[in-house]
């Protein structure tokens, strides 16, 4: 028997039913039922009976549901005792967070960890992956949002969204352009990239300016380091015809009825951004954050 099989087991007993057993899981019903029937195959009995006013145990889920409450207690008990050698937990979680991080993405792992750990308070800092990174090997950062994964064993890391990246234009150019499929990229060719600097993210930098250049794109000079790519500055490049800019689909700045968001030919760019922590942590508010972010996210 495994400890997730003997902790769904107590919930739904004690819940009275799956559907309830099931949200305080924070599993799916399904999945909680396949747990429990695969709990009883284990042991040969039957350890629940659906009646009119919902689940309830058996005889021998009587039997399971103390020890099974005691075996539980203790786990949480041998857990408590370990905490004090883990890294601390508690107090504050920060967060590194790029531009343009997709609206509600960290929501339900904030909503899980506010309620597992409510002395967790949560410091979120607007950073470029490079400055993240050194954050994180610092000590400045719990958890950082990146748009590349580091390599090597220092860091963990967790492929948390991918977005297939369309152009900002204005409206005149992007109904001379585009096709049923979108924009071709190699038609952008005689406009300027609205870019951001190398030093912020390298490695996304170089891969995102590969594939531009493979499609003919003059790139230009590089945007100055330290200039935030932000909505005011890709917005005032687009409008004035000259220049393109480059957005996922969604984009959470309202744009001016002179300019318009399209997708790309095929989908070259997909933009990605990991979840990164230190290999070595401890904290356990930052485990169950890490958990939720997994579960909501489907990485």
């Amino acid at each position: 028997m495994e400890l997730r099989e003997l902790r769904a087991f107590v919930a739904v007993v004690e819940e009275g039913g799956l559907s309830a057993a099931a949200r305080r899981l924070h599993v799916s019903q399904p999945a909680l039922s396949q747990t429990v029937g695969a709990l009883e195959r284990q042991l040969g009995v039957k350890l629940l009976v659906r009646g009119s006013t919902g689940v309830r145990a058996t005889d021998a889920g009587t039997a399971l549901l103390a020890q099974a409450r005691a075996v539980l207690a203790r786990h949480d008990q041998a857990l408590r005792a370990m905490a004090r050698y883990a890294g601390p937990g508690g107090g504050a979680l920060r967060i590194g967070i790029p531009l343009e991080l997709p609206s509600g993405l960290l929501d339900p792992a904030l909503a899980d960890l506010s309620e597992a750990h409510p002395g967790t308070r949560v410091q979120a800092r607007h950073m470029p992956t490079a400055e993240q990174l050194v954050a994180l090997r610092s000590g400045e950062l719990d958890v950082g949002f990146l748009r590349e994964r580091p390599p090597g064993p220092e860091f963990d890391a967790l492929l948390v969204v991918r977005e297939k990246l369309g152009v900002l234009l204005a409206a005149e150019q992007a109904a001379e352009l585009a096709g049923p499929d979108g924009i071709p990229l190699d038609a952008l060719a005689d406009l300027q990239w609205v870019g951001f600097p190398r030093a912020g993210s390298p490695a996304w930098y170089d891969e995102l300016t590969a594939v531009l250049r493979g499609h003919g794109l003059d790139l230009g000079p590089e945007a100055p380091q330290g200039q935030a790519l932000i909505a005011d500055v890709k917005l005032a490049a687009v409008a004035s015809g000259r220049a393109f800019a480059l957005a996922p689909p969604g984009w959470q700045q309202p744009l001016p009825d002179h300019v318009t968001w399209s997708p790309l030919v095929g989908h070259p760019l997909v933009r990605r951004t990991w979840a990164v922590w230190p290999a070595d942590s401890r904290r356990r508010d930052l485990g169950r954050f890490i958990a939720a972010l997994d579960r909501s996210t489907g990485g």
